[in-house]
């Protein structure tokens, strides 16, 4: 939920309809601005809501204001977590309904997405079924590794325990054209997920479980930024890992 837009309208005792109607477009899209805070109007529309609500841009859309300012690589720093609890999951839904491309998930367990995304595996038969490309890249939970970093998070959880919840959930999908996963060990300290241009960055602190560490919502904006060399980073990765079935079938997981 966008509160500051909600707090402002609140404020100036405006309903959605009546908010739609003065700057022109549907109540729907007033519902969509509400709803999703990562969702930044046209310039237009910001302005005339600001003169209707008698508010600022940089309290309603920060994000817009600070994109404004940024130039070279730094605009492509969407948005900036101390922790990765701390997003909203509300982002991580509007990422991966959003994209028709690719989907990539670089993160060595990425077993919060089943706990948090409702209905996720049926989201991506969908998009597969319309011809977007799916990744998962996850850790192997019999490397040495993932052993030493288990050793190092030292929580009840496991690592190994939570790639296996991803495994199963995979398991489900297998078969499912677009859709790929590999193992690897590259990217335990660093999880990326890539999501047409958009891409969530989180390194992995040293005894930090993922939700404890810092995350960052990248956009390509430009050739060799951030995003391409994340984005080449996983390609890497991604050509060097072992296929996810091939692995169990032969016993070398």
């Amino acid at each position: 939920m966008n509160h500051a837009l909600r707090q402002a309208m609140a404020k100036a005792k405006i309903t959605e309809q009546q908010l739609a109607e003065r700057c022109e477009v549907d109540a729907k899209t007033v519902n969509r601005w509400l709803a999703n805070p990562t969702r930044v109007p046209h310039a237009r529309h910001r302005w005339a809501v600001c003169e209707v609500l008698e508010a600022e841009e940089a309290v309603l859309w920060p994000s817009a204001v600070r994109l404004t300012l940024k130039t070279g690589p730094d605009r492509e720093v969407v948005q900036v977590f101390p922790y990765r609890s701390a997003a909203p999951a509300s982002l991580w839904r509007s990422l991966i309904t959003k994209a028709s491309r690719e989907l990539t998930f670089a993160g060595y367990t990425k077993y919060f997405l089943w706990l948090e995304q409702a209905k996720l595996a049926d989201i991506l038969r969908r998009k597969a079924a319309n011809g977007c490309r799916i990744r998962f890249l996850i850790g192997d939970p019999n490397d040495d590794v993932t052993r030493a970093r288990e050793r190092e998070e030292d929580v009840p959880l496991t690592l190994s325990t939570r790639i296996a919840v991803t495994i199963g959930e995979l398991h489900k999908l297998r078969g499912v054209d677009s859709i790929e996963g590999r193992f690897t060990n590259g990217h335990v300290n660093l999880s990326v997920f890539r999501f047409d241009n958009d891409m969530i960055v989180t390194p992995i602190l040293a005894r930090r479980v993922g939700h404890d560490s810092p995350m960052f919502h990248l956009r390509r904006e430009q050739d060799d930024g951030m995003f391409d060399r994340f984005s080449d980073h996983v390609e890497d990765l991604w050509s060097r890992g072992r296929n996810i079935w091939e692995a169990i079938e032969h016993g070398t997981t």
